[in-house]
């Protein structure tokens, strides 16, 4: 019975994560049975593609057959297997999940498969941004989805067994007792019973914003109260989607990957406490806090929020060019409103380039930078993506012209990634990249004239 009930809560956690992420996608895309929706391979793939920023190859329509599911979801294992585990270096293990249990819509499998995506994509990515977080962890460390198998229990029983060896879980359980409950005295050990009386989720919204909690009133509430409140505030006021419900945690033995899928979302929000280092050195008490730790705290306090005001910029650029690439105007209103969005994007480039700029020794990104940078890359996609777009609406010929001329650009930036590892090379392609550029946009324009020419 426990199982099943586990088995339920993990499905509504792990929808509703599905769903946070499926709403960024152009259009939107909602699971609401996830052991159905996956059946066909498209909305596993959909969400590889928001979380990768990759495109994928899908068979779409009405009329699909399991043929053509079996086909997608191989497509997303294969992905995944291509994929390397930030700790370990070695790639995704998927042992024993194959695409006919997914399109058969196997429960245990498909929340094996889900729990693996959001270890790799969300926890394993945000946790590995702590520094030293190596030392936290065995080197054998692996985010691997392992299918157990007693030989006496039929296939139906097989059971999903994700091992998270140190690594990702124990670092995330790591931040939340330094930044958080140490703070307010009270002792986080797991990701189950520990939340169970919704103390521990205050006691992160209290490390983020202190305004926001009561800690007296929280330790004279129940239970149900306690997780209501805190679920309702970190919505309301913080920005982290609400995954969890009272009746999800307040059991005798809660879903620690559940738990763990819902904590995690606030590492990605708010990655740091609101020490700045010269605070840490004067405070003897937080000598004792590991250098992963500190490490958040090297930008000063203005500096933080100016990277969250940027993030929450670019989150909301994101979300207005969406809304103006729908929109039912004409081709030439069209081209107005893109070229409005383009000059903010260009009035912002700078500023953005200038703060995503490592100041560490290793040329690696602080959380909050790699938030930003993240964000404006999305925006950066999503604008390109509605310039092509636009040009390929364009009447024949200029729409074919236009479409090749994107696609010789974006064959000139992969071949500049490829020699990045020394600046000087970089440096040579990347001027002469500028170079190709304004002989192509050159070449288009004579082109372009020469069509009017022969239409007059």
């Amino acid at each position: 019975v426990q199982r099943n009930e586990q088995e339920s809560v993990q499905k509504r956690t792990f929808t509703k994560w599905i769903n946070t992420h499926l709403a960024k996608r152009n259009p939107p895309m909602l699971v609401n049975d996830l052991f159905e929706d996956i059946k066909d391979g498209v909305m596993l793939i959909a969400l590889l593609e928001v979380l990768s920023g990759q495109k994928l190859p899908c068979e779409q329509g009405r009329q699909l057959k399991r043929i053509h599911w079996v086909a997608n979801i191989g497509t997303a294992l294969k992905f995944l297997e291509g994929r390397r585990s930030i700790y370990r270096g070695s790639p995704i293990k998927l042992v024993n999940i194959n695409s006919t249990d997914i399109a058969d819509g196997r429960p245990s499998i498909v929340l094996g498969l889900v729990w693996t995506i959001i270890l790799y994509f969300q926890i394993e990515e945000l946790t590995s941004n702590l520094p030293q977080l190596q030392s936290l962890s065995s080197s054998a460390s692996s985010v691997e989805s392992v299918v157990s198998s007693e030989t006496a229990s039929p296939p139906s029983k097989r059971k999903v067994v994700t091992k998270v060896q140190g690594s990702a879980r124990k670092a995330l359980l790591k931040w939340i007792q330094y930044t958080a409950a140490k703070q307010v005295g009270i002792e986080i050990k797991d990701f189950g019973q520990s939340w169970r009386s919704g103390v521990a989720f205050h006691s992160v919204i209290h490390a983020i914003r202190p305004d926001l909690v009561d800690m007296e009133k929280v330790r004279g509430r129940s239970n149900r109260e306690n997780l209501e409140e805190a679920f309702t505030l970190a919505e309301a006021e913080l920005g982290i989607p609400r995954l969890l419900d009272p009746e999800d945690v307040d059991v005798d033995k809660p879903d620690e990957k559940s738990v763990m899928t819902y904590v995690a979302q606030f590492l990605k929000y708010y990655p740091d406490p609101h020490h700045t280092v010269t605070d840490v050195q004067e405070n003897d008490e937080l000598q004792a806090i590991p250098t992963f730790v500190i490490s958040f705290m090297k930008f000063k306090k203005e500096d933080r929020l100016m990277l969250r005001d940027l993030k929450v910029w670019a989150e909301q650029f994101e979300r207005d060019l969406a809304r103006a690439q729908v929109a039912e105007t004409s081709l030439q209103e069209k081209y107005q409103s893109f070229k409005h969005f383009r000059v903010q994007y260009e009035v912002k480039k700078k500023q953005i380039e200038l703060v995503t700029q490592s100041l560490r020794k290793d040329g690696k990104l602080s959380l909050d930078q790699a938030m930003v940078k993240q964000a404006w890359d999305r925006v950066s996609s999503r604008l390109l993506d509605w310039h092509i777009h636009l040009d390929k609406s364009l009447p024949a010929p200029l729409g074919t012209i236009g479409a090749w001329l994107y696609r010789a650009e974006a064959a000139l930036r992969e071949e500049v990634t490829i020699h990045q590892a020394h600046e000087e090379t970089a440096n040579t392609i990347h001027r002469k990249l500028e170079q190709h550029k304004v002989d192509l946009h050159a070449f288009i324009l004579c082109i372009i004239r020469h069509c009017f020419q022969s239409c007059k």
